[in-house]
């Protein structure tokens, strides 16, 4: 028995923590593993693999990013942005199965996102013997309730409110911290809260610049000098439009979101007289060691996913619901992103503790 494994779409700290359970689980059955090498692409010919075992993947639950590499772009590009989907060709399809025939696969376990998770219902649809395993620090994918690598990235905002706190309080500034979250909001709400936010600005919820403002002028009369804001990155205005920047790439530039820390910051400091900076987290939420528990939940799901294979319980991706791991059909997971609820307990909670949402 032999089966192939693969990540796709952004690093994400945990991945090698999937292919550790993998490459354990399978190996206690006797299997073969082969790891492709920079996502699908590595399917296509030639070839780019490497045969994982106990030996080579031993401890590599602790490092961040992917032994494998990754890419989000290329052939298998089947993401067009939040709610748009296209085919990946199947001619590009065919040619990666040349590949898993040549190699004598019997099951392929695809980690990734919603994009990525697209493309492996394709390549189900299609006859692929795949499951997959949900991966993404934004925490946005349906029907699993958490996904590995958001618990680092949370992490990484606390550690960074926690400094920002000290040097806020020292010179009597507020300070924005932008984050990560296209279309989802988690990353700041889970990290505002935990960190000790005085405002988080999420993209399910447009806020009014004045009720911002007005949160940091009220601790302002209630003896506190600073505050400390979360911005994701996809936060908007009511009214208003994401911010985007522009940026140079060898053959053409192309627009990304951003910038809505800098111009948060711009405008409180205008309203309120009150010095103001902003610092942008960006790549530092992805980058690092894995928390202890995406190392757990990783492993966990790499194990799951071995399980299913066994069972030939194909088109599956396995899934994180009440503290227990199972499985849910692909499906049910792509095409819709899990957002955060306006009127939530986890928004309820930061508003209850004196948290501004921005409205």
């Amino acid at each position: 028995m032999r089966i192939g494994i693969l990540n796709s779409g952004g690093d994400c700290p945990g991945l090698n923590a999937v292919i550790h359970g993998v490459v354990g689980a399978a190996d206690k059955l006797g299997w073969e593993v082969v790891g492709f090498t920079d996502g699908f692409e590595g399917m296509l010919p030639p070839a780019r693999y490497q045969l994982l075992d106990v030996n080579n993947t031993m401890g590599i639950q602790k490092l961040g990013g992917t032994i494998l590499g990754t890419t989000n772009k290329g052939n298998f590009g089947a993401k067009v942005g939040a709610g748009n989907v296209m085919e990946v060709p199947h001619e590009i399809v065919n040619s990666a199965r040349k590949t898993f025939d040549a190699l004598n696969l019997e099951g392929l376990v695809i980690i990734g996102g919603d994009g990525t998770l697209t493309t492996a219902l394709q390549l189900c649809n299609m006859g692929w013997p795949v499951v997959g395993v949900p991966k993404t620090i934004d925490n946005d994918l349906h029907a699993t309730a958490r996904t590995f690598g958001f618990d680092s990235a949370v992490t990484s905002v606390v550690d960074g409110l926690d400094r920002l706190q000290t040097t806020a309080g020292s010179h009597g500034r507020v300070i924005v911290l932008e984050v990560m979250g296209r279309h989802a909001g988690w990353i700041a709400l889970h990290g505002g809260i935990a960190g000790g936010a005085n405002a988080i600005l999420i993209p399910e919820i447009p806020f009014d610049m004045d009720v911002v403002c007005e949160a940091v002028n009220q601790r302002e009369k209630d003896g506190n000098n600073f505050s400390l804001i979360v911005v994701a990155e996809g936060a908007l205005p009511e009214g208003g439009e994401q911010s985007f920047i522009q940026t140079e790439g060898a053959a053409s530039s192309e627009y990304r979101l951003g910038g809505i820390g800098a111009r948060v910051a711009a405008e409180i400091e205008k309203r309120t007289g009150k010095e103001t900076r902003s610092v942008t987290l960006g790549h530092l939420q992805r980058g690092g060691s894995p928390t202890a528990f995406d190392r757990i939940l990783g492993t966990w799901f790499g194990v799951e996913a071995v399980k299913l294979i066994e069972k030939k319980d194909f088109g599956k991706m396995v899934s994180y619901q009440s503290a227990s791991v199972g499985a849910v059909p692909i499906e049910d997971a792509v095409n819709q992103l899990r957002l955060v609820d306006p009127e939530g307990e986890e928004v309820n909670a930061a508003r209850s503790v004196g948290i501004c949402m921005g409205k």
